[in-house]
């Protein structure tokens, strides 16, 4: 198990029933797998991952309707993944795949009353925006920022999956009080989202720094990476702007070392630019598949 610092330490009876839940999740399949591995060798090619993807019936033909949509407007129907790497580039068919693959294991009803439109709508803008973050800085790694920020809440589709009742207690409590989801939940559960959501990608195999992000985004001071400031600041622009809504109503504003990385408070970086709609868009695209 990775080592994480400062981590609440659970009573066995929650630890059991948190790992049973983890464990009940389905893993992504393989062929999104062996993207994610390709991806973190420094000598892979965008024919490597093409070939993976033809051998994917399932996600070749939902990127192929995705780069087809009326959102792309392409000058000509694109018939393989070949082509669509050329005309959209590599990393957003990365990026395609990966919340195909995602959207794919969510469950689409829980007994929690948990949106889960809503949620992906929340996530898949938090991604959009944190890979934009990354690339303004030049201080993160774009695609790591988009795959943290798409997974940074996984953890709440664990609870609504799995501990259904405390899960809906916490949203109810939360709403009422306008306290933020975490806090509710460790009230109510005895542990947040963000400790479940990197039990869930660390089984996953991610990079143990994607992991602690997740881990962490609650315990603020602990992490002053380039990689946790573009996913939180993602977040609560998600938040602030009313992209999609993952059952959390309080925006917190940037921690110190968050803004000395990022160049401003929460409110200079939304007025900064004009292109965060853009990943709201792109998300409401990727919500369809």
């Amino acid at each position: 198990m990775l080592e994480r610092q400062n981590m609440p330490i659970l009573p066995p009876d929650l630890s059991q029933k948190l790992a049973n839940a983890v464990d009940g999740m389905p893993a992504f399949p393989k062929s999104v797998e062996k993207i994610l591995e390709l991806t973190r060798d420094v000598n892979c090619t965008p024919k490597d991952i093409v070939q993976v993807i033809d051998k994917d019936p399932v996600i070749t033909v939902k990127i192929l309707r995705v780069v087809n949509s009326a959102y792309y407007s392409l000058p000509r129907q694109i018939t393989s993944v070949n082509h669509a790497v050329v005309y959209l580039g590599f990393n957003t068919i990365k990026n395609l795949a990966l919340s195909i693959a995602a959207i794919g294991i969510m469950p689409k009803r829980n007994a929690a009353g948990f949106d889960v439109d809503q949620y992906l709508l929340h996530s898949l803008s938090t991604a959009g925006i944190a890979r934009k973050l990354a690339t303004q800085t030049g201080d993160a790694d774009p695609m790591d920022c988009f795959i943290a920020g798409l997974l940074h809440d996984f953890g709440k589709v664990v609870f609504a999956q799995f501990l259904p009742q405390e899960f809906r207690q916490a949203l109810v409590l939360s709403a009422s009080d306008g306290s933020s989801l975490h806090e509710a939940l460790r009230k109510i559960v005895g542990v947040d989202h963000a400790v479940v959501g990197a039990m869930l990608v660390e089984k996953w195999r991610f990079a143990p720094e994607l992991i602690n992000t997740i881990a962490h985004q609650y315990d603020t001071d602990q992490l002053d990476t380039g990689l946790f400031a573009c996913v939180f600041t993602a977040n609560q622009i998600s938040k602030q702007l009313g992209f999609g809504f993952g059952g959390n109503p309080r925006i917190h504003q940037l921690p110190e070392q968050v803004k000395r990385r990022m160049g401003g408070t929460l409110d200079e970086i939304i007025a900064s630019s004009d292109q965060w709609n853009d990943a709201f868009e792109d998300a409401k695209l990727f919500a369809k598949l």
